[in-house]
Parts: C-alpha cells; structure tokens; sequence
C-alpha cells in the first residue's frame, strides 16, 4: 500500500504568506487522501509570521508563537490519526534549507539559530539528531539576489517543487545528480485551496523523520509532480480572517512565565 507525505508546507500562524491555518490544511491533505505531513513554516530569517510587535519578544516566547502552527495542525492530525511531523524552513539571503528530525525545544535552547551562516546551520542540526533539504535551489524570483549552493552542507535537494518553473527543477535534479546528492520533493503549499498535490510517495509508513531521510538516501522515494485537478474555488478574500500567531494562544505556563498572572 503505497503512502503519500507533504513534505514542504507553510501555515498562517507560522508564514506570513500563506492564508490557512495549520488544522485546516491538515484537513485539506487528508481529504486529498495523504497519510501525513511536515510543517515547514518560514523562521525568523524568511518569510515568518512572527514579526511586528511579537519579534520583540523573548527568544522562546518567539519560538512558541512560530510553533503554533504545527501545534494547530498536530492536534488536527490526532483527531483525525494523520501523522504531522514538525520541521521549519530556514533561510539566509533567501537561500532556503527545509529541516527536518529537530523538534521546537531544539530552538529554544539554540537562540544562536536567529542569525547562522547556513553550512553552520546544518553543522548544528546535524550534531542534534536533524537532516537539511535544500529547497527550490534553482528558483529565480526578485526577493533572491544570488543562487547558492551547498552541496557538502545538506543531506537531499529538492528537485521538484510544484511551485516552481520546470526549468527551475530541471537545474536542481542536474545538480543533485552531479554531486551525488540523494533527491526529493515537495508542494510548497501556502493555502488550502489550491494544494498542488505534490510531496512524496512511499511504500512504507513514515513513523519519524528518520525514516524520510533513511528511504531518500536509499532511493526509495517516488515524487510526486503537481495536479491541479482538485483545487477548489477560490475563497473571496481569503486573507481577510487568516489566523496569525497570538500570546494569548500560547500554553498557560509559557504565558505566565513571562508575561505573569492569568491569560486574558
């Protein structure tokens, strides 16, 4: 029986630019008919939802807000016995490194995180029990000045993103193969209605990130490519009532720990 995972996937508490919150793009894969997930929320280098007011506060008050949206979507994948893995998308002068098999206190107890070189980066996930996929090494976009690589530093490329040209996919697979690189994919996915179906297809459960990047290294990953046939309409202005992290969603401890008394 064959298993679908998304790999590469943003919500609206954790990404500032994708419109849906975590439970309801986990709703959206099951319906779709995956098997599970990995939240890959833009940090603080990229594209994150945790700006404005709530990026000055303290580093773990930072961390919890970016992490609600794999807690939205984790205890939406409970309910539904849909497995949700948590991970992050890093950047650095929008060279982007997916992270996998590291887990939110592994963030809190690294604030040095906030402002790493990427080959350092990786160096760390590494020495903490976690893998690095370089995302979309290829793509070309106003926001990204210089393409990137590090070929000794990550442990997969991504070298189909359904968000990206083929062109663009095309540069990555030729990269990956010339560097020996074992290869992957992912959707890219900001918002429910418009889930490309991409990510990859396995003929085992995944029970932890370790077993994505044992089949990825034994090739024995099928991607899948985008399929457009089941979007949905379009909501009018989907971005009207999107979810935002917020202080009063955090645990009562966090809360009190550090803004005292009760949540309002």
């Amino acid at each position: 029986m064959p298993y679908k995972y998304e790999t590469h996937m943003h919500t609206s508490q954790g990404s500032d630019c994708s419109s849906t919150p975590g439970a309801e793009m986990v709703r959206r894969l099951y319906d779709l008919g995956y098997s599970g997930c990995f939240i890959t929320d833009h940090f603080f280098g990229g594209n994150t939802a945790v700006r404005g007011e709530l990026a000055s506060y303290d580093w773990e008050v930072r961390v919890r807000l970016f992490c609600q949206g794999y807690e939205d979507a984790r205890e939406m994948g409970e309910k539904l016995g849909f497995k949700v893995f948590f991970g992050l998308e890093y950047a650095r002068s929008a060279t982007e490194f997916l992270t996998y098999g590291v887990t939110p206190e592994f963030l809190i107890d690294h604030p040095e995180t906030a402002d790493m070189p990427l080959d350092r980066y990786a160096a760390l996930v590494h020495d903490n029990g976690g893998f690095v996929v370089h995302a979309h090494p290829f793509r070309e976009a106003d926001y990204i000045r210089t393409i990137r690589l590090f070929p000794h530093a990550v442990d997969g490329v991504e070298i189909y993103n359904c968000n990206n040209r083929d062109e663009y996919n095309s540069r990555a697979k030729w990269y990956a193969e010339s560097y020996g690189i074992p290869v992957t994919g992912g959707s890219d996915s900001h918002h429910f209605w418009c889930h490309p179906c991409g990510g990859i297809i396995t003929e085992e459960r995944l029970e932890s990130p370790s077993d994505y990047l044992r089949l990825m290294r034994e090739g024995k990953l099928k991607i899948a490519e985008r399929d457009h046939s089941k979007d949905l309409p379009e909501p009018q202005n989907p971005w009207a009532q999107t979810v935002r992290p917020s202080i009063d969603r955090l645990p009562k401890e966090v809360y009190g720990k550090f803004f005292g008394g009760e949540k309002r």
